[in-house]
Parts: structure tokens; C-alpha cells; sequence
């Protein structure tokens, strides 16, 4: 069984694989040589360099990988091929078995325009909306059509890539273009429809088998509400308060959309819920990122019949004897900075720890410790399900599963999540789609840093320093200025930078503890460095912190996690600092991350208010547009269209108007 995927999904094939005595194959780029599921596999194969596109979307390179390793048959997970009808096709041709349904079916229900009018067909409820050839004719006619607030689609494609909510027509343009643009990049098809937009509604799915005998079972239901641009965060199964009357109509409506496209293998049936309706929204013609939920719920392993199944074999069970036991909740756990509107991070995973071992807690990873998060592909670092007897012993388990986890060295959505399962709205039931966009400001990690807490963290770099043997003291990016007077102890500059703000702290050494001034306040503070942590009393508090000390590289840092929320400071050059003479132009703005400009809106002159677009990058194949952090005059624009730009480099400069 050769995996033509990568990260968690590869590691997830190859250990059923492993369960059934097959043997299995990995491939890889070059950015994944090392990677934890090349290491587990029985071989392993490199299809190409870093790009995607010249590696695990490259269809000539992974059949030539299974006929050089011998491959029966080859599973795809999900995301790049795993729903490309040309991949599907070219692996029967080649004589190897494809881990999913027929060509045909991935073909129908990958165009949405076509599953659309299939659908209506079956009597399957779809919404009102505009097919791709209307779009194409008069986009605004077919948006007034539709009526406002709608969605903008991609035909091709899936992942929540290629879509936008617009709520008028002064704003339809430009989602178009957007959608558009990342439907070509994503999918190599910038063929878009339009759908009502429903924002108070519930996004529940339903997941099916099929075999090729034409039998059709359904392994209930899964609430995937909690989502932002349209992409999970959370997902549950069953879904929470829906009558049985309700589910068992979803189901049938789910099996008849299967059948009427000769279905084979694993699908979801996806539907919009609003009160007692129900909505067709697409199938997807794969495994899902969340199916772990689902085998929780049932005790199946749903790999393990998507191989019997390919290899012609009935349906394991009978849908009489499905049942759902308990329940189970999912999250996903993102390299990506919430207090920064969700923009990718990028970097090394200096600590990463899973609390695989809790009771109840299943933990699906494609990254370990040491690993570097880059930007070729997706940003998700591990999915964390916890099962229970019931709802709320699942989110119990879920919570104390986020309390233990420890992610250091990239910025993640932890907090987010931790704050997540434990608000009053979430445990208390269903949410719409809309509740999370609602909803996040409040969840995340206050931009707000305390005195007491940059003192502890001033006075953390310090000990570090003082213990790190490695780090030059007279030279070099870290030198520690120390500066000596007569009958004055010796002190040491920091200067600490977080949220696009820098702190100067003054770290000065007494008799019996540290003086810590962080602005005009004056810390006391005694401290210890132990185990991975730092033990400190600061105005007579103590605090316990655990630590990654980063200082060397391109972007050092110091990262604190006291069990509640981690929070990460970069660590400036002092010496640069202090004759550099000036801080940063007031306004400007910085690449966030590393990615590839594809849009320049504003140029040298022009006057714009807070806010305001200014450029976009793409990273980790989602669209991020930068906007002005305070109103002002572009003074200078340093990014034209197609340049790589890295963490911190400089886009464009703002004038202060104000003053």
C-alpha cells in the first residue's frame, strides 16, 4: 500500500496498514525527508522538491513511485489528489488499486455545479443559487438573482479554499476576484458559482460507505459548526439536539445522494441545517480530516474498510448493526496566530507535547519535536479528539487533553482552543457557522502585556543567558550590554518585542535578587531556572513558568507557558538597537510571515485610512491580505507582485498624518 500524502494522514494509512500486515510505502519532498511518517514506513520514495506541485500533486511522480516499490494499490488521504478524478483514472490505467471511489463519482461531485443539478435530480434540497456559466455571463445579474448576503464558490476544490460571504453588490467584484484567484492557485480551476448565504444556520455532515456490490450504510453524523473561513476548528459526533426524525432524514438524503452517482468507498454528505430544513452543500469524495470522531463513536476503523472495500470485499457491517456509543469531540490545532487575525506561523517546534496517554484522548499527528513548520504546506499541527460517555465528559476530557498539550517555538491556536471548549456557548449545545467569526475576538489572548509579566519574562532571558555558555557576552546579535559603574552593580539591556511593539527592560543584579525596571516600574524579583522551567518571585509572587529558550537563528525568542497560555517575546538585537538611534517608522508594516506577494493595492503618496488593504500574500495556499495598521501616507512601497518575502521583512512605510 503506497500513501500518496504526507504529515498526520500518512502516519494514520500507514498504522491500519501496519494492523493488517500490509506493507507499507511512503513518499516524500524534499522538505519531508525526515519526517515522522517517511521514518515509519517499510519504504519510502522522493517524488520531488518542496512544492507541492512538482511532489504530492504530481501524479507522474507517485506512479512512479508505485511501480518502482512494487504498490498494489495506493491511498491518497486527503487534500492534494485525493479527490482528482485524472489521479483516480491514471492509477487504474497504470494497474494499481485506488483507495476510493470511481473516477466518474469524483468527477460529478468534485464539480459543484454539477452535483448541484444531480442533486435536484434525486430530490436532494439544495439552496438557491447561480450555476458557473451565469457567473461567467453577468455576475451581477446572477447575484440579484441569488439575493444578498451570498456565497462566492469554487466549482473545483474543497478545504474552505475558494469562497467569500457578500453581503452587497459594491462588494461582489472584488470576492470574485479573490475567490478566483485562490480557486486557480488551489485547484487550477477558477470556475466559480453562487449560493444563498445562510448565516445562522448549522453545518452538519453525514458519513457514508458504499461497496461495489451497491450497498450503502451511513455511520451517522458529525456537527462541524465551529469554523472560521469556512474552514473546522471543531467537530463533534452525533451531532448535539437533532430529533431522530431530522437525523434519519439527513441519512437518507445522504445515502441517495451516494447511489445516484454509483458511489464506492468513504464519503461525506455535507448539509446546511436550519431549524427542521436541511441543505445540500457538497459531497466530499474521501476521508475526512475529522473522521477519528466517528470511529470513536463506533469502534470501526474506517481505513481499514476503505482497504476491504477497494479490494472488492462487502461492507463490513450491516446497518443494523452500527451503533453509536457515547460521544466525541475533535479540534484542530493550527500553526497560526489568533491575536493576529489566524496569519500562518513559521518555525521550529522547540517543544511538542500531546497528551496521548489521558483516558479517552486519541492524538493524530504529523509533526514531532524538533521539527520545522514551513510555509509549502497546510498549517495543522496535530487534531486532538477526547471521547466520552456523554457530551460533557467528551469536553471534560477535551479540556484537561488542551490544559496538558505544550507547543513552543511556532505561535499556535492553543489558548484559542482551550478557551473554546470551556465557553458557556459551546457547552451548552449547538452553534451556528457564524458563531466563531462572532465570537473569536473575545476568545483570544488579550494584546494587553502587563509590567509584571514582561519583568518576568526580562528576568527569564537573563537566567537563561547567564546558563547558556554558548552565547557570546561581548559580541554578536545577543551581546548583553552591560554597562559598569563606580559603586553600581552591573546591568543588563533587554529589549523584548511582541504584538509589533518593542519593551526595554533593565535587568540589574543586587545582593540578594534582581532589580527588573520595565518603563518607569521597578520590579523585585528572585529566580531559579530548573527542568524546562523557571521557578520566580516577583514583588513577593511566585510564579512557575515553563520555558523554550530559542536565542540563536534568525528569529530568536523566548517562550513562557504557565498552563493557562503561552505567551512568546522576540529577542532584539540591543546593541543594533541602541545605535540604530530610532525605532521602526510609526505605521509600517511587516511581512507577518513567509510567503509570495500577489497583490499591491496602494503606491508611494497614497493617503490611507486604518485599515485599509495594502498588500496581499499567499501562505500556506490560503490568500492573507495585510491592511494598514494606523491611517497615514504610503511614504515608500518596498514588495512588488511575485517577490518572496520572509517573517519581518519591510512592505510598506507609513507617514503619521496626524502629527
Amino acid at each position: 500500500m503506497l500513501v500518496a500524502n504526507r504529515g498526520e494522514i500518512a502516519r494514520r494509512v500507514l498504522r491500519t496498514t501496519r494492523a493488517l500486515g500490509l506493507r507499507g510505502i511512503a513518499v516524500f519532498s524534499d522538505a519531508d525527508a525526515t519526517a515522522a511518517h517517511v521514518r515509519e514506513a517499510d519504504a519510502a520514495v522522493r517524488i520531488g522538491p518542496a512544492p507541492a506541485r512538482d511532489s504530492y500533486l504530481s501524479i507522474e511522480a507517485i506512479l512512479a513511485a508505485a511501480e518502482a516499490t512494487g504498490a498494489e494499490a495506493i491511498h491518497p488521504g486527503y487534500g492534494f489528489l485525493a479527490e482528482n478524478a485524472a489521479f483516480a483514472q491514471a492509477c487504474e490505467e497504470a494497474g494499481r488499486v485506488f483507495v476510493g471511489p470511481p473516477a466518474d463519482a469524483i468527477r460529478l461531485m468534485g464539480s459543484k455545479d454539477a452535483a448541484r443539478a444531480r442533486m435536484i435530480e434525486v430530490a436532494v434540497p439544495v439552496l438557491p443559487g447561480a450555476a458557473a456559466a451565469d457567473v461567467d455571463q453577468d455576475p451581477l445579474a446572477a447575484a440579484q438573482a441569488v439575493g444578498f448576503p451570498l456565497l462566492v464558490k469554487a466549482v473545483a476544490g474543497g478545504g474552505g479554499k475558494g469562497m467569500r460571504v457578500v453581503h452587497s453588490a459594491e462588494d461582489l467584484q472584488p470576492a470574485l476576484d479573490a475567490v478566483r484567484r485562490e480557486a486557480a492557485a488551489a485547484f487550477g480551476d477558477d470556475a466559480v458559482l453562487f449560493e444563498r448565504w445562510l448565516g445562522e444556520a448549522r453545518h452538519v455532515e453525514v458519513q457514508i460507505f458504499a461497496d461495489a456490490q451497491g450497498r450503502c450504510v451511513h455511520l451517522f453524523d458529525r456537527e462541524c459548526s465551529i469554523q472560521r473561513r469556512h474552514q473546522k476548528v471543531l467537530e463533534e459526533a452525533p451531532a448535539p439536539d437533532v430529533p431522530a426524525s431530522l437525523r434519519a432524514r439527513m441519512a437518507e438524503a445522504a445515502i441517495s445522494a451516494a447511489q445516484a452517482v454509483a458511489y464506492r468507498g468513504a464519503g461525506t454528505v455535507e448539509f446546511l441545517l436550519a431549524g427542521d430544513q436541511f441543505y445540500f452543500l457538497e459531497m466530499n469524495t474521501r476521508l475526512q480530516v475529522e473522521h477519528p470522531v466517528t470511529e470513536m463513536i463506533t469502534g470501526q476503523d474506517l481505513v481499514a474498510w476503505q482497504f476491504r472495500i477497494a479490494a472488492g470485499e462487502p461492507l463490513p457491517r450491516s446497518q443494523d448493526a452500527l451503533v453509536c456509543r457515547g460521544h466525541a469531540i475533535e479540534v484542530r490545532l493550527y500553526a497560526e496566530d489568533p491575536a493576529a487575525g489566524f496569519l500562518p506561523s513559521v518555525g521550529r517546534l522547540d517543544r511538542l507535547c500531546l497528551p496521548d496517554d489521558l483516558p479517552g484522548v486519541r492524538v493524530d499527528t504529523g509533526v514531532v519535536e524538533g521539527d520545522r513548520v514551513g510555509t509549502d504546506y497546510d498549517p495543522m499541527l496535530a487534531k486532538i479528539a477526547a471521547r466520552g460517555e456523554d457530551r460533557d465528559q467528551a469536553l471534560a476530557r477535551l479540556g484537561g487533553a488542551l490544559r496538558a498539550a505544550r507547543v513552543q517555538g511556532v505561535e499556535t491556536n492553543l489558548d484559542l482552543l482551550r478557551a473554546l471548549v470551556a465557553d458557556d456557548a459551546v457547552r451548552g449545545g449547538p452553534v451556528t457557522t457564524s458563531w466563531l467569526e462572532a465570537r473569536a475576538p473575545a476568545l483570544r489572548p488579550s494584546r494587553t502585556l502587563a509590567a509584571d509579566e514582561l519583568a518576568a519574562a526580562a528576568l527569564t532571558v537573563a537566567l537563561c543567558r547567564e546558563a547558556d555558555a554558548s552565547e557570546p557576552v561581548d559580541r554578536g546579535p545577543f551581546a548583553r550590554l552591560r554597562g559598569f559603574r563606580v559603586n553600581r552593580p552591573a546591568a543588563e539591556r533587554i529589549i523584548l518585542g511582541a504584538d509589533g511593539r518593542r519593551w526595554s527592560c533593565r535587568v540589574t543584579r543586587a545582593v540578594d535578587a534582581w532589580l527588573v525596571q520595565v518603563e518607569d516600574a521597578v520590579f523585585r524579583c528572585t529566580g531559579a531556572l530548573r527542568e524546562r522551567g523557571v521557578d520566580l518571585v516577583i514583588e513577593n509572587r511566585a510564579r512557575r513558568l515553563e520555558v523554550v529558550w530559542s536565542p540563536h537563528g534568525d528569529a530568536p525568542f523566548i517562550s513562557l507557558e504557565d498552563g493557562s497560555g503561552t505567551r512568546r517575546y522576540r529577542l532584539a538585537d540591543a546593541l543594533a538597537s541602541a545605535l540604530a538611534g530610532q525605532a521602526p517608522v510609526a505605521g509600517s508594516l511587516e511581512a507577518p510571515m513567509p510567503g509570495q506577494v500577489i497583490a499591491v493595492m496602494v503606491a508611494p503618496g497614497d493617503q490611507v485610512e486604518a485599515g485599509a488593504p495594502l498588500l496581499v500574500v499567499e501562505a500556506m495556499k490560503m490568500e492573507h491580505t495585510l491592511r494598514a495598521p494606523d491611517a497615514g501616507r504610503v511614504r515608500a512601497v518596498h514588495a512588488a507582485v511575485g517577490d518572496r518575502v520572509d517573517v519581518g521583512t519591510s512592505l510598506v512605510e507609513l507617514d503619521d498624518i496626524t502629527s
